[in-house]
């Protein structure tokens, strides 16, 4: 979709104009159920958090600002609805594991691709708390101290959340590996020292910022 055509379908989206709304939904459905996907436990939860998004997006697409770009906004939307419909819903447990997070490095990943559609369908496996600091460290690109202010905990624990979604991907990953072969992984890939990280790479429009 060009940048004029985008415009005059937020122009008519301001107006309340229900073929635009249809039709830029239709044109974002993609980009914003792959964000929704990466925090939900399915996708028929997917769904529900993203129509909450795009009703989010209609009723306040008048504060858009057309000089910066479209996609940012509308996944930082997405991503907030997201975290909000966990926090209302289904109450989050986080674990403390202070002494543990403090020997955490952010940095102590290998660097090896993994294919999104695998790493995707392992990520939703994770307990909720886990999958959710997973998701605002290594894929949106937030700072510990970011997502504990976000999440209303602390940074010491979202580190240690961190950690462990690490190590429960690395268990799937060996686990898959181990009975099929590697198969839909890249080879050569060194499991018994880290778990794989992805460099920045497109997905639904989306980039991880991170390494896993």
């Amino acid at each position: 979709m060009g940048d004029e055509e985008l415009h005059q379908l937020i122009k008519g989206c301001i107006k309340q104009d229900r073929k635009c709304q249809k039709m830029l939904y239709k044109a974002f459905y993609g980009f914003s159920m792959g964000i929704c996907l990466r925090y939900a436990n399915n996708r028929e939860e997917a769904a529900e958090v993203m129509n909450q998004g795009f009703f989010k997006v209609f009723t306040h697409i008048e504060s858009f600002d057309t000089g910066r770009p479209f996609k940012a906004w509308l996944g930082k939307i997405m991503m907030n609805v997201s975290i909000d419909y966990y926090r209302a819903n289904l109450k989050m447990a986080y674990t403390e594991d202070l002494e543990q997070a403090e020997h955490v490095s952010d940095g102590d990943i290998a660097d090896k691709n993994l294919n999104y559609a695998d790493l995707l369908a392992m990520v939703q496996k994770l307990p909720q708390a886990y999958r959710t600091v997973f998701n605002l460290f290594a894929i949106e690109g937030y700072s510990h101290e970011e997502i504990a202010s976000m999440l209303n905990i602390n940074a010491g624990t979202s580190k240690s959340n961190l950690h462990k979604a690490r190590q429960k991907l690395k268990q799937m990953i060996l686990k898959a590996d181990s009975s099929a072969g590697s198969a839909g992984y890249s080879s050569g890939m060194d499991y018994n020292t880290s778990i794989v990280a992805i460099k920045a790479v497109n997905m639904n429009g989306g980039y991880l910022n991170k390494g896993i």
